[in-house]
């Protein structure tokens, strides 16, 4: 299945795409594609309906993140072994982890906002694994279990406020709307090998990114079955799992985002997103 999350930001419904690619309101069916409709009962409940039988979204409602309720937004940093390269770092021996703080998420369609100060916001599109039920302590063979579904994020970043200002990497990546996610939430039953899917970015039409999950260094399986040896993951927490190379950190020179700038990115399978770059309205002097 496609799930989706629309209208108005802070007011998402849940809803569905049919088999003709029609968007459906499941509000009547669910409370929203958040904890316990992510487990398998869930999501078997939601199969169970006759989408037909469900109204049409409204023509050009806002899609919102696939999924709501998120607890924690997990990142894994230089996962792909040839971005790492790109970065001047080495392929780490263990996951790296790092937190994106929730206020950053917003739809598959919404702005990047550059932050007040920034001049190095960047771009990564990466495939983003949702959680469908508690996994504490679970084997690499039983993660899937743990699995609802996948989709695409951009794990928006300002390289200055990440890398070159003192303390971790969580304030270069939490800026409002640096964590676009949708359109969809694919259920893992349509998506049997998370790694060999192709990933690919768009910055004004040129591809700056293009890589597959098959390079990643350490698989969707190993990241939620390690993840939840430090912590529980709870239904509806996302973790977003590496970006390849193309990155605007890793040119030469660099290359950044700025107003007025459009980003396209898709995974195949998972759709597409689409963002206009505009600055802070809020931002002020810097």
């Amino acid at each position: 299945m496609k799930l989706i999350r629309f209208g108005a930001a802070g007011a998402e419904k849940p809803g569905l795409i049919d088999a003709a690619g029609t968007a459906r309101d499941l509000s009547g069916i669910v409370p929203d594609i958040s904890g316990a409709t992510l487990s398998d009962a869930g999501l078997e409940a939601i199969r169970a309906v006759d989408p037909e039988s469900l109204p049409k979204v409204p023509e050009g409602a806002r899609l919102g993140p696939c999924v709501g309720g998120t607890g924690k937004f997990i990142c894994i940093g230089l996962n792909y072994s040839d971005h790492a390269a790109e970065s001047g770092m080495e392929v780490p021996e263990e996951p790296i982890i790092f937190q994106k703080a929730t206020s950053a998420i917003c739809g598959p369609d919404d702005p990047i906002i550059i932050p007040r100060g920034s001049e190095k916001t960047d771009w990564e599109v990466e495939l983003a694994v949702i959680i469908g039920k508690r996994a504490k302590y679970v084997s690499e063979a039983e993660a899937f279990d743990y699995v609802a579904g996948y989709a695409v994020t951009n794990d928006v970043s300002e390289r200055a406020f990440q890398i070159e200002r003192a303390g971790q990497w969580t304030k270069g990546k939490s800026c409002d709307n640096f964590g676009q996610i949708g359109p969809w939430l694919v259920t893992r039953d349509e998506l049997p090998d998370p790694q060999n899917l192709r990933l690919w970015l768009k910055l004004n039409g040129e591809m700056v990114q293009d890589g597959s999950t098959r390079t990643m260094v350490f698989g969707v399986a190993h990241l939620v079955s390690y993840l939840s040896q430090f912590m529980s993951l709870h239904p509806g927490d996302v973790i977003s799992t590496g970006t390849p190379p193309g990155v605007g950190l890793g040119m030469k020179p660099p290359r950044y985002l700025s107003p007025g700038d459009v980003v396209d990115l898709g995974i195949d399978g998972l759709g597409m997103q689409r963002q206009d770059v505009i600055a802070d309205p809020e931002g002020g002097p810097a």
